[in-house]
């Protein structure tokens, strides 16, 4: 590679900043930000902010209700795009986390053996840094074949509920997508993700004394059981369906029969056509009583779409591969069964790419970590990958 082209500087850059990366870990890693922790999101979004602007990139926000803030950083280009191809080549990565607050007091950053540890390190602040250090680059050194946009949300743990239109919004007008969640342990990205459904659904019964007027009571709760059971009938493993009912509530006191009931599920599937035919059965489960007198409510609290690979799909990762290969690392797609935000760019006909963030594992655990060996091969391939979409056809 010739020394002087703004890809050789960008890549010989970033051999010398994994120091300043953790620096920006660590900072953002100690900083509360679960996904209803507003105040923390926006904090772990304004040192975001500082070191872009620190670097002369402008950076706007979608200001949110309830949620973190999405952050749309902007590096501009001279280059016209290729061909009819959308404009936009799109970073993209979530602030929030799972963990409660105070976590980051209880387990602060630290590096051990070859790894940092941390709530949030890999799932996804150091794809956050990642993606803050590839626009400092391509600012500093130029190279990018179009504009480049580096979006940051705020509540994608919880089925990004506000970050969602603005993801779909800038999916619309975007070239490619490269969504920097955590890369696999094998090195590898993710090509094909299961779309979710998380919902509740709340069972109304009637309150009575289980000893002394027990035949007037109407039990939430044994109708709660009942259709646990015909939620988790659903499940299709052949077809890639799961349904789990994974938290319920109900009840007033042991002597009482159960006037009030809830239950929470998870649905994941392959297909988008799956999504309505399974819901459409849930509503149907719902309409049923067991228990004469019981009714219940269904309410949608989130959702993913699936990550499906389109042709267009299929080239960004060959040509992500390729680049990888020449940043000295082997990268094969993977499905995961997990959802992301890459699924709604994808679902807009954005070709996206997901997991191409520095490798990490065991995400949403105490023992989360982030290998240190792959911030900077990492980035390196994705700004090889970038400066080939040209020739990629992209």
């Amino acid at each position: 590679m010739n020394a002087e082209t703004p890809l050789a500087k960008i890549t010989a850059w970033l051999a010398t900043q994994q120091p300043a990366m953790l620096a920006a870990l660590e900072r953002m890693v100690n900083t509360d930000g679960g996904s209803y922790d507003k105040a923390g999101v926006d904090a772990v979004g304004q040192q975001v902010r500082e070191f872009l602007e620190g670097q002369g990139i402008v950076v706007e926000a979608v200001q949110g209700e309830r949620h973190g803030d999405c952050l749309r950083a902007f590096v501009g280009s001279d280059a016209a795009p290729a061909g009819n191809a959308p404009r936009n080549i799109v970073l993209m990565g979530h602030r929030d986390t799972v963990f409660p607050k105070g976590e980051p007091e209880r387990r602060p950053f630290r590096i051990e053996g070859g790894r940092a540890y941390g709530p949030g390190v890999s799932d996804m602040k150091s794809g956050i840094v990642l993606n803050m250090f590839m626009l400092a680059a391509f600012h500093k050194f130029g190279g990018a074949p179009g504009p480049m946009v580096g979006l940051f949300t705020g509540d994608e743990e919880i089925g990004s509920p506000e970050g969602r239109a603005v993801i779909e919004a800038e999916a619309r007008g975007a070239r490619v997508v490269f969504n920097s969640e955590p890369g696999r342990l094998s090195g590898n990205v993710v090509t094909g993700r299961k779309g979710g459904v998380f919902s509740v659904f709340d069972i109304t019964g009637k309150a009575s004394h289980s000893g002394g007027n027990f035949e007037a009571g109407i039990s939430a709760i044994g109708e709660l059981a009942h259709k646990i059971i015909a939620i988790h009938a659903l499940t299709d493993l052949k077809r890639g369906i799961t349904l789990n009912v994974g938290l319920v509530q109900g009840g007033q006191s042991v002597n009482t029969v159960a006037p009030s009931a809830q239950g929470q599920i998870d649905l994941r599937y392959v297909n988008p056509e799956d999504r309505d035919e399974i819901m459409g059965k849930i509503h149907a489960i719902m309409a049923t009583s067991h228990v004469p007198g019981t009714k219940a409510v269904l309410t949608i609290k989130g959702e993913f779409l699936p990550l499906t690979q389109s042709p267009a799909a299929a080239k960004l990762f060959k040509l992500y591969k390729g680049a990888a290969s020449e940043a000295g690392l082997n990268v094969q797609g993977e499905f995961s069964g997990g959802c992301a935000d890459s699924g709604f760019t994808a679902a807009q006909g954005a070709p996206t790419i997901c997991a191409v963030g520095p490798v990490g594992g065991l995400a949403h655990s105490p023992e989360e970590f982030l290998e240190l060996g792959s911030l900077v091969p990492r980035a390196q391939a994705m700004a090889r990958a970038i400066c080939g979409l040209d020739a990629a056809g992209l």
